[in-house]
């Protein structure tokens, strides 16, 4: 067999691939698979089985995608009108049994996007104009709903469920069965229905190398950002003057700057920070 033909992509008798889908060298397309006539799948990517890709969607190569995972169909948002819209999902990502990405919309930049070493384990759902950084795992029956931010690096346990508009700061991590009605703030650790913040996430920060001086500057400037003196106004202003050479700590500062549709979530009242 030549170099050339070992990289042609493998296609199960049993799989339909529509005419238009691009596939790139070395996709292996199982059997009872279903692709659509504008999906194009990347280097190496694999379809395990039953598994159906459709609509204006792209996968990064060496991706794999596992049955009865629905990715690309009209998304769930009775607005729909049957705008172009998009999902991308980016480089080696795992997408595991059940799980459901759905494209963008008219309202939300008509665009989904996932990026790059992501996990999305069984029953996870992707909706409408979520943006999902790269190196995040969303545990089993995790449930983002439209126009949801995560950042990269962050951890979504099992069941828990983000509001519409909400945003997950980067090394965020959510608590399995959690109610994520607001913005977490990055390196932050929300618990609970309705969450509520908890700390950092200092086991992540760990495991990712974060120094002691770093985790301790984090630490500290947790503590001043959610004190019971003064605005939270005044304390973003305070901590930044006092953390001006902690990229983490303004990380966090210019995510709360920023803003979003959601309020802040924050630790629950009466509980010491």
């Amino acid at each position: 067999m030549t170099a050339h033909a070992a990289l042609a992509p493998r296609i199960h008798p049993s799989a339909v691939v529509e005419s238009g889908a691009e596939l790139g060298p070395g996709v292996v397309i199982g059997p009872f698979c279903h692709v659509g006539p504008q999906v194009r799948l990347g280097e190496g990517v694999e379809l395990v089985s039953h598994a159906v890709v459709w609509g204006r969607t792209t996968v990064g190569a060496r991706t794999r995608i596992f049955p009865f995972a629905s990715i690309g169909h009209q998304p769930q948002d009775l607005k729909f009108h049957g705008e172009d819209s998009r999902l991308t999902i980016g480089e080696a990502c795992i997408i595991r049994e059940g799980v459901t990405m759905n494209p963008g919309t008219e309202g939300g930049g008509l665009v989904t996007s996932v990026g790059d070493r992501c996990a999305f384990l069984a029953n996870a759902h992707v909706a409408h104009d979520c943006r999902v950084g790269s190196h995040c795992i969303l545990s089993n029956n995790v449930m983002l709903a439209g126009h949801v931010t995560v950042g990269d690096f962050c951890i979504l346990g099992g069941g828990s469920a983000v509001h519409q508009f909400a945003r997950i700061g980067q090394h965020a991590f959510i608590g399995g069965l959690a109610g994520v009605e607001n913005d977490v703030i990055p390196f932050g650790m929300a618990l609970g229905n309705r969450a509520s913040l908890a700390g950092l996430n200092l086991v992540g920060l760990k495991r990712r190398g974060f120094s002691r001086d770093a985790i301790h500057d984090l630490r500290r400037a947790y503590r001043l950002l959610f004190a019971p003196e003064g605005t939270l106004k005044e304390r973003v202003e305070d901590i930044a003057g006092e953390f001006a050479e902690h990229p983490h700590v303004h990380e966090i500062l210019d995510f709360i700057r920023v803003g979003g549709d959601r309020a802040l979530c924050t630790p629950r009242e009466g509980k010491d920070v």
